[in-house]
């Protein structure tokens, strides 16, 4: 039985030693890491959507600041302010009257104020469900209490569920205004902070891997903002019009129906299509009318099917599927914020499985082998 000897004894001591010691440092920056992961996960929404907002405003920010002489943060400033007053204040009145609705419609329902016309002659030649409508809506007509007595649970949930959802979209507004104002101060510091998210993936996946890695991350951020967020603006906007236009009740809730299927990559046909049969069953509308409209809603209702392609994936080192497939995937998971980190992180892994694919280390060698021709 051998022992050991004494320079192999104090090696070992060493060496037990030093494991230990990065045994411990590796458990006190494990901890720092839970420690500052927990202090920042409140703001975690907060900054994603504030950084998916600045990589998306940049270059129109760039554009700004020099017609106003290089100067980062007046541009930035400016770029805040226009969008919290294009698009958070109307939604904070939409809101208010939302709420306002809400309660007020409470209010009429428990006095028993609410007086409901009788149904036009046409209701009931609707096909299929006609009759049934035509009836219990001529019941309410006639006899509403005993019909809001029976629905009484119905509606009080109803009626909660809707408050519940005013005051979720409030919250979403405000966590929304904060994330513009970060995104305008990320803007406004935009160069090192691009040369900061470089360098990170860098020393990941290393230096040209990692700026190549950052720009796919960019410009699949813009692209999903582009071709699935701005397609469905577009859509909804051009869709509220042509109903605007047409004289279709709740035009506006329409159009927000249409905007948010757009956004979940769901047909606005589903709006549309309803509308058209309305158009021509209701018997408000004259026969040329009836056409322009149906064939306006038509192709409004398939108008993502043109702009999608054309700018879903544009410009982006990866097939548009693959930045669909993510965006949908991540919008199933986690909302609409999940739409960019799946769409970038599909797109992040198709980058790494196809190097994977193209460095195939026999092919290399079997290339490398191969005589030269002089």
């Amino acid at each position: 039985m051998t022992t050991l000897s004494k320079p192999d004894l104090v090696r070992e001591t060493r060496m037990s030693r030093k494991l230990m010691d990065v045994f411990i440092r590796a458990g006190l920056v494990l901890a720092l890491t839970l420690l500052c992961f927990r202090i920042f996960s409140p703001f975690i929404s907060m900054m994603a959507w504030a950084l998916i907002l600045a990589v998306t405003m940049y270059p129109g920010h760039q554009a700004l600041a020099r017609r106003l002489g290089g100067k980062q943060g007046l541009a930035a400033t400016l770029l805040v302010l226009v969008g919290i007053t294009l698009i958070v204040a109307p939604t904070a009145v939409v809101l208010s009257s939302l709420g306002d609705s809400v309660h007020e419609t409470i209010v009429t329902l428990r006095d028993d104020d609410l007086k409901i016309p009788p149904p036009p002659p046409g209701v009931a030649e609707w096909p299929v469900v006609g009759k049934k409508v035509s009836g219990a809506w001529s019941l309410a007509e006639k006899d509403l209490p005993s019909v809001l007595k029976r629905l009484q649970p119905q509606l009080a949930e109803l009626a909660t569920k809707a408050l519940e959802m005013v005051a979720s979209m409030a919250g979403s507004v405000l966590l929304f205004v904060f994330s513009f104002i970060i995104a305008g101060i990320i803007m406004a510091f935009g160069e090192s902070g691009s040369e900061a998210a470089r360098s990170i993936l860098g020393r990941v996946a290393g230096s040209r891997r990692g700026v190549e890695f950052a720009d796919l991350s960019t410009q699949t951020i813009r692209a999903v903002a582009l071709g699935v967020v701005g397609v469905a603006f577009i859509q909804a906007i051009v869709m509220g019009i042509v109903l605007i236009i047409a004289g279709i009740p709740f035009a506006g809730v329409l159009a927000i129906v249409v905007l948010v299927l757009g956004i979940a990559q769901v047909p606005a046909l589903l709006v549309s299509v309803p509308v058209i049969a309305y158009i021509w069953l209701s018997g408000n509308f004259e026969t040329v009318p009836a056409v322009v409209y149906s064939v306006l809603l038509v192709v409004s209702g398939m108008l993502d099917n043109v702009l999608k392609p054309l700018l879903l994936g544009r410009g982006v080192d990866a097939p548009m599927p693959i930045v669909l497939i993510g965006a949908l995937g991540g919008l199933a998971g986690a909302g609409i914020l999940g739409m960019f980190v799946g769409a970038t992180a599909l797109s992040l892994g198709y980058q790494i499985l196809m190097r994977w694919v193209n460095t195939d280390p026999d092919v290399v060698e079997l290339e490398s082998e191969l005589p030269t021709v002089s």
